[in-house]
């Protein structure tokens, strides 16, 4: 059945959201206990521990963080020459060298099957980084941030498929997003597109699934900061996970990024990144999406 939509007043902005559908019932603070009625939702335990707080934003009072409840990605991560990310990266931001005279850039798809502003789909170009502030060793904190999944990035672009992700991402975040057709699909293989503003494809994956592995609940948490500015200030938005199945491969054979002269294939391009270091394939995850807070101290 067709979804149907309605018109629903988001800040100063009129949006169109799902009827009936979670940002329609719940306006971002929903009842748990009734969420985990969800026949589609799963356990949702680990947002229990993340207690939602009213608190101002860019588009007025809001509650925070974002839950999403069942999402998966894809991410290829790509070697690229460190004097590339460099020249991209806005002042003081600096790449971080996961070997000699390389950085990493991650381009990644994303869809968000049940969340608190309804489904909607999402891609992914950033660099790594050194988290602010950070001295010493490049090799000692990629390592430590392997370890403890929890990596810095600062996102280049962010397009989403849906009007309300677009409007909370460019006006509650000041993130680079716009709106297009976005696919993702994670089946016996894994293949996900993204449409350029001709209405043709900008990039198609295709790969091979790897081994999933299944994680015991809470047991594989992870932790991505986004450094961005807003209003002229430099913020850090932090994502919180919980993967639940997932799958890696280092130096994946079989993997097809088809770059069709889109803005995203252009970006690439410009960043130098060609060869693919890792697949990670999540199937399931829950997120928590909070908003961005002060960084003291970067200039």
């Amino acid at each position: 059945m067709k979804a149907r939509f309605k018109e629903v007043e988001f800040g100063s902005h009129s949006v169109e959201v799902i009827d009936g559908g979670y940002y329609d019932r719940y306006r971002m603070n929903p009842d748990l206990d009734e969420v985990a009625k969800d026949p589609v939702v799963g356990n949702i335990d680990y947002f229990r521990r993340i207690p939602k707080q009213m608190v101002t934003s860019r588009v007025g009072p809001t509650w925070a963080p974002n839950f999403y409840y069942r999402t998966c990605s894809i991410q290829l991560l790509f070697l690229a020459p460190i004097d590339r990310l460099r020249a991209t990266l806005p002042a003081p931001l600096e790449p971080l060298r996961a070997l000699p005279g390389l950085g990493l850039v991650a381009l990644t798809f994303f869809s968000y099957s049940v969340c608190d502003n309804d489904p909607y789909d999402e891609v992914s170009v950033a660099i790594v980084i050194r988290r602010p502030g950070a001295k010493g060793s490049h090799a000692l904190e990629l390592l430590d941030s392997m370890r403890r999944r929890n990596f810095v990035a600062h996102v280049l672009a962010l397009p989403v498929s849906t009007e309300i992700a677009r409007v909370r991402g460019v006006h509650g975040y000041q993130l680079p997003k716009w709106r297009t057709d976005i696919e993702v699909k994670i089946g016996s293989e894994v293949t996900a597109s993204i449409q350029g503003p001709n209405g043709k494809a900008d990039l198609i994956l295709q790969a091979p699934l790897p081994a999933l592995e299944i994680a015991i609940p809470q047991s594989r948490l992870g932790t991505t900061t986004m450094v961005h500015q807003v209003d002229g200030r430099w913020h850090q938005t932090r994502v919180q996970s919980n993967t639940l199945a997932y799958a890696q491969k280092l130096l994946p054979p079989n993997v097809r990024l088809s770059r069709n002269g889109g803005p995203l294939s252009q970006l690439l391009d410009g960043l130098g990144a060609s060869r693919l270091l890792r697949l990670d394939v999540v199937k399931d995850a829950q997120i928590a999406l909070h908003l961005p807070t002060l960084l003291e101290g970067l200039h």
